[in-house]
């Protein structure tokens, strides 16, 4: 019974797009938003709390093998049909928004209604379209 429930969990719970996340997702960590710092510069491997590939020097974005082992890191970050869940939203929320209390970065999303925390909400929630 336990097996059969887990199973039907599973089965209901989205997938996340890798296409989707590389010409979506992806391209946030790299944008420089008014009073912020880049999320790849904290969050590389060479940052305090790496997740993301370094970029090469000199590079405006990551290759495709970077790439995925960017989506593949991210996927810990976040829960497939549960955006709120998900820390990667939830943590540069503004907690007047929604979001967590604590984010060294600042917080990137002062609401909502933000289209790249849209963007990111969309992806999580297997809402993309395709």
């Amino acid at each position: 019974m336990i097996l059969w429930a887990l199973t039907l969990l599973l089965a209901q719970s989205p997938v996340l797009d890798f296409d989707y996340y590389k010409t979506n997702v992806e391209p946030i960590f790299l944008e420089r938003k008014a009073g912020f710092t880049r999320c790849v510069v904290c969050h590389s491997d060479g940052g305090r709390v790496g997740f993301l590939a370094e970029l090469e020097s000199g590079a405006e974005g990551w290759t495709a093998e970077q790439s995925r082992r960017n989506f593949d890191a991210i996927q810990r970050l976040v829960v497939p049909g549960d955006p709120l869940a998900s820390r990667l939203l939830m943590h540069p929320l503004e907690p007047e928004a929604g979001g967590d209390e604590f984010h060294n970065g600042g917080r990137q999303f002062s609401s909502q209604d933000d289209p790249w925390f849209k963007t990111l909400v969309a992806w999580v929630s297997g809402e993309t379209g395709e």
